[in-house]
């Protein structure tokens, strides 16, 4: 050993300080791993519980810990159940021979009824507590009768009692062995558990009674530092708990240290209260309640001894790592360790999950990536192979037979090939040239029937050209699609990965300008300050109705940020003396007003035109019209069908061209039927105004501001017509008062004996006299109808829009100019 010893010495020496102190601490860690698996895995922790409950007793002579610890092992972990008989049994061999013997017996006992209850009782653990009160109290008179032989009242009723404190502690211990016994890295310790394994380390605190050394008892030295870890990391309550449940376990075991109950709880009680002075705060709530506690004891103790007791305690206290405190902390609720271990636990969980999506985006995009043209061959390829496929096919039915084939293909191989390729691509086209047939005809002998296989042969080649061109514009859709997906899965990802910003200077400056300015306010969370994206949360006192939060906190608010702030959810207090939970947030710069108008073709029910108004999540306002192929229930069901997939599709934040193209596919895959929708589609973005219009086989769009009328259209074929689809997107910058005007076909075509459908519709525009939504749409398809002496020739729709700038019921009131920096 010393060999070893000085060749470590000398290989520390060698090593640089930074190496030392790596391998230093790679040997604490495996260290601790090592007496970790030693403890909890082999379960020799059980050996120093086993042998303590083993010696307690509760007035000198009731021993009900034993049995149920041993119960409690034998059911949770029975493969160190003898470990735990081994334990209890040296541990009671200190005490006497009548302990030694009942312990024996018991457990002995508790075999034997548990192994009888097993073949009446299926839930075993629920039967366990009366198992181990039968075996306790039977062996207990079984033994007083034997010894004593006779029974009298006050040992029948001890005999009970201590086979009622067993059946309590069984309960308690099938709690706390679990939990001091089994490695979990994810623990969260109730409040029953807490006070389950602070009565099993209370218990096996009774077992060092009569441990002293130089007039200090042990028992008391180790409780008191227990009770100051404890308050230390849990706080006041859980510290006086401790405590109390402790200190009352002491007393039952010794009368003489009843005191020390009420020492422990008022220690854990100041400690707690004092754990924000760090280890030096909560040893100091012990030493003051030690000093209180042993002046009211007066003859009861002696000051001195106790004080030192106390001093120990704290020592042990100071000398604890802080390791040890946070690995405690992280499994008691309430703890700034435990909420931190949550957060990042939930941190972990949203990195795992936020990767996830982000692997499902990249495989969308390797999908649609395996869709694209990369890796197929060009069209020009394809045609050149498919040309020599149809020429083989000929070739083989005409030249194999024929003498001259070694002159033509072997001799003259390029000049027939091309020959016969222009033939087939004239045959193609339709377009036979009779030069080339003349010229053709002197080449070879069999001209005529190669000319007429060839001509057989185009319209397979035709055929499938034509499935290729199908195949390529489906897997491009498909490409698009898929791209579409991977995009807003990736947003989707990053989106998880932001967390809640730290705001603490913000929140400071926000609560300060509000209390000097007379509002009380009772926390302030800032959750976000991004323009356009406040997000605020507060808790005011109950106002009575009074509004103080729309009225005061929320101009105020505006005027620190520089934008408008309104509040967006209010939870008012339960009681008058309570507070109320209020959210801020941004207001949008603008608001939607509409009106709409519409009828179905002769005045039926059932109208062809559908619409919608949807706001999307994104602060964007989208109008549509959509109408379907015809009248009717068909046509109705057409469009509408359409206007929920383009919701829908919408809702998840796919780019608008991208839904819209995923709707074509989809109307134009549903059916082999002719029936076609158009979409006449406006997105505002209600921080700015900016419009996009997607105008799909849609008419114009118009927007009147003051007196002048704006035109908006595009050229764009209607949806479900062909697979190949593209459309331009047309952009205009509303303004604030403009009014934006929508409307189906039978609106804008519908007047009658009018050439130019534009100039009319633009002079009725510009000559209305009301601003109001629905005024104008009223008044333009009353107009329609009038013109086609009040018959309705197709359905109508006609949907108005107007912009306006949203100005919030109070006025920013002026907070203090150094509040700007808030922002």
């Amino acid at each position: 050993m010393e060999r070893v010893a000085r060749n470590l010495m000398n290989q520390f020496s060698d090593m640089p300080l930074e190496q030392t102190q790596t391998v230093f601490f790679r040997w604490a860690r495996r260290l601790r791993l090592r007496m970790e698996h030693l403890f909890l895995h082999k379960g020799f922790i059980l050996l120093i519980i086993g042998f303590l409950l083993g010696r307690a007793l509760i007035l000198s002579k009731i021993t009900p810990f034993a049995l149920p610890f041993f119960a409690a092992v034998y059911m949770m972990q029975r493969d160190k159940a003898g470990l735990a008989f081994i334990a209890l049994a040296a541990g009671a061999l200190t005490l006497s021979f009548e302990t030694t013997l009942f312990i024996f017996a018991s457990m002995f006992g508790f075999l034997l009824f548990n192994h009888i209850t097993k073949k009446f009782v299926n839930d075993s653990i629920k039967a366990m507590p009366f198992v181990v009160f039968f075996t306790s109290f039977s062996v207990k008179l079984t033994m007083i009768y034997f010894l004593n032989n006779n029974w009298n009242a006050y040992e029948i009723v001890m005999t009970f009692v201590e086979s009622g404190l067993s059946f309590i502690l069984t309960l308690i211990f099938l709690q706390s062995i679990p939990l001091l016994t089994v490695h979990k890295r994810k623990q969260l310790l109730k409040p029953e558990e807490i006070i389950s394994i602070t009565i099993l380390l209370a218990s096996m605190l009774t077992g060092t009674i009569g441990w002293s050394f130089y007039d200090l008892s042990l028992e008391h030295v180790m409780s008191r530092y227990l009770v100051l870890l404890l308050a230390f990391v849990a706080g006041a309550t859980i510290g006086s708990t401790v405590g109390v449940v402790i200190g009352l376990i002491l007393s039952l075991a010794n009368v003489d240290s009843l005191y020390q109950m009420s020492l422990l709880a008022f220690a854990g009680l100041l400690g707690g209260l004092l754990k924000d002075g760090n280890k030096i705060g909560a040893s100091f709530g012990l030493i003051v309640a030690t000093l209180l506690i042993g002046l009211y004891g007066e003859g009861k103790t002696e000051i001195i001894p106790t004080m030192i007791e106390s001093v120990l305690a704290v020592l042990l206290f100071l000398l604890t790592s802080k390791s040890l405190t946070e690995k405690i902390a992280k499994h008691i609720p309430g703890t700034v360790e435990y909420a931190n271990e949550q957060q990042q636990y939930v941190r972990k969980i949203r990195d795992v999950t936020a990767h996830r999506v982000a692997q499902f985006s990249k495989v969308f995009q390797a999908l649609a990536n395996s869709f694209s043209k990369y890796g197929f061959a060009s069209e020009e390829d394809y045609q050149e192979r498919e040309i020599d496929y149809c020429l083989s096919d000929i070739v083989g039915k005409t030249c194999q037979t024929c003498f001259k084939k070694e002159q033509c293909w072997s001799q003259h191989f390029d000049t027939t090939y091309e020959y016969m390729k222009q033939i087939m691509l004239e045959a193609d086209a339709k377009k036979l040239n009779h030069q080339l047939l003349r010229e053709w005809d002197k080449h070879c002998i069999k001209s005529k029937k190669v000319v007429e296989l060839i001509e057989k042969e185009v319209s397979y080649y035709q055929a499938n050209k034509k499935l290729h061109k199908q195949v390529n514009e489906s897997r491009k859709l498909v490409a698009e699609q898929l791209m579409g997906v991977s995009q807003v899965m990736g947003d989707f990802a990053e989106e998880i990965q932001r967390e809640r910003e730290n705001h603490y200077l913000q929140e400071e400056q926000i609560l300060e300008a509000l209390q000097e300015f007379g509002v009380e306010i009772g926390h302030v969370d800032i959750y976000s300050l991004e323009k356009g994206n406040v997000d605020i949360e507060m808790s005011i006192p109950y106002c009575d109705g009074r509004g103080e939060c729309e009225k005061l906190i929320a101009p105020m608010l505006s005027d620190i940020l520089g934008e408008t702030i309104v509040v967006k959810r209010e939870e008012c207090a339960a009681y008058p003396n309570g507070y109320c939970h209020v959210t801020f947030g941004s207001a949008k710069a603008f608001v939607i007003e509409t009106g709409v108008a519409h009828a179905a073709k002769g005045g039926g029910l059932i109208s062809g035109d559908s619409y919608s108004m949807i706001e999307l999540s994104s602060g964007k306002y989208a109008i549509a019209i959509s109408d379907g192929m015809g009248n009717g229930e068909r046509a109705h069901n057409e469009s509408n069908e359409t206007l929920k997939l383009l919701q829908q599709i919408l809702q998840t934040g796919i780019e608008e061209k991208v839904a819209i193209k995923s709707i074509n596919s989809i109307l134009a895959l549903r059916t082999t039927d002719e029936i076609f929708s158009t979409l006449d589609l406006a997105i505002i973005d209600l921080q700015d105004a900016s419009t996009k219009f997607l105008k799909i086989g849609s008419t114009p769009s118009f927007v009147k501001r003051g007196d002048k009328v704006i035109k908006i259209e595009a050229s764009n074929l209607p949806m479900g017509i062909i697979k190949e689809f593209e459309f331009e997107v047309v952009s205009e910058q509303l303004k604030a008062g403009d009014l934006l005007i929508m409307m189906s076909d039978g609106i804008f075509e519908g007047p009658a004996h009018v050439e130019n459908y534009d100039v009319w519709m633009k002079r009725k525009i510009k000559e209305l006299q009301t601003n109001d939504p629905q005024e104008v749409a009223d008044l333009i398809m009353e107009e329609v109808i009038r013109t086609c002496s009040g018959r309705i020739e197709d359905d109508m729709t006609i949907v108005v829009a107007k912009i306006k700038r949203n100005t919030p019921k109070w006025a920013t009131i002026p907070a203090y100019a150094y509040m700007k920096k808030a922002q």
